[in-house]
């Protein structure tokens, strides 16, 4: 039994459209790994070695294939190093803009040289869904599909690790301040003796594991609020306000945060404001 497909190309734009939306709507699931993997591993490759041998008699499946997934390999990262050097960065909208407009571009290219061919000269996809008996297979044909089983397999495989395997980036923790409405702006920077002013302190965890903050205001060495011990998960935010006064005039007082992980005695993270003490 043998199928044919006239226009592949169809299919090929499909996926990817389907695909570019899924990515847009931050829909996550198998459907969009299923959809992942030809996008990257073979869509652009097909596309270019059929604009590049739109006859029938130019190459035959195995090879057609074989080149597909090693130029998909070479030409993906292509968009990234030339977005490197644009506004727009190496980020995921960018790159899939990119591979879709290059696919679909090259599809229109193949599509048109195609047509310029007699249909009997033309290239189409074919599945002879008959058994292929390895012994009739030339040398070539073994070769190229071996490579390609064996270059499927390794994409799978990298591209499941990559997926499954936990992104740890930078470990770090926030720690800033914000004045009493909650924005970056109405710092204190007078106040009379005996009065409080307040700040709000942020803490944002982003160190992969869950740490235990304490964190204390000092006015001239002397604590005057601590808040904690308390722990916080990985991304988790604690913003707090606190309070602290003086009783002496004083012109330009220091006004010290510390941040502390895991009961440690030296400051993991220190902030500080200048205020100016009056009668």
């Amino acid at each position: 039994m043998r199928i044919e497909v006239k226009n592949e190309f169809t299919f090929v734009l499909l996926f990817s459209v389907i695909l570019a939306a899924l990515i847009v709507w931050d829909v996550s699931g198998t459907v969009r790994v299923a959809l992942g993997l030809p996008f990257v591993l073979f869509f652009s490759g097909y596309a270019l070695i059929a604009a590049l041998f739109p006859a029938r008699d130019a190459l035959d499946g195995i090879e057609r294939v074989a080149l597909s997934f090693g130029l998909s390999v070479a030409v993906g990262p292509l968009p990234g190093l030339i977005l490197n050097y644009t506004p727009w960065g190496i980020r995921l909208y960018p790159i899939l803009l990119t591979l879709l407009v290059f696919t679909m571009l090259l599809s229109v290219i193949a599509i048109h040289r195609r047509n310029k061919l007699s249909f009997e000269k033309r290239f189409v996809v074919s599945l002879n869904l008959e058994a292929i008996e390895w012994g009739k297979l030339s040398r070539l044909d073994k070769i190229l599909s071996v490579a390609l089983v064996v270059s499927i397999v390794f994409a799978a495989g990298s591209l499941y690790y990559v997926a499954t395997t936990p992104k740890t980036g930078e470990e770090f923790t926030e720690f800033y301040i914000l004045g009493p409405g909650g924005k970056a702006e109405g710092y204190p920077g007078d106040m009379g003796t005996g009065e409080e002013k307040k700040v709000i302190l942020g803490i944002v965890n982003h160190e992969y594991r869950p740490v235990y903050y304490t964190a204390e205001v000092r006015m001239n060495g002397y604590v005057k609020s601590r808040l904690g011990p308390f722990k916080l998960n990985h991304e988790e935010k604690k913003e707090e306000p606190v309070g602290f006064s003086a009783y002496e005039p004083h012109d330009n007082m220091k006004v010290e945060f510390l941040l502390f992980k895991n009961g440690g005695s030296n400051p993991y993270r220190s902030l500080h404001l200048w205020v100016n003490v009056h009668e």
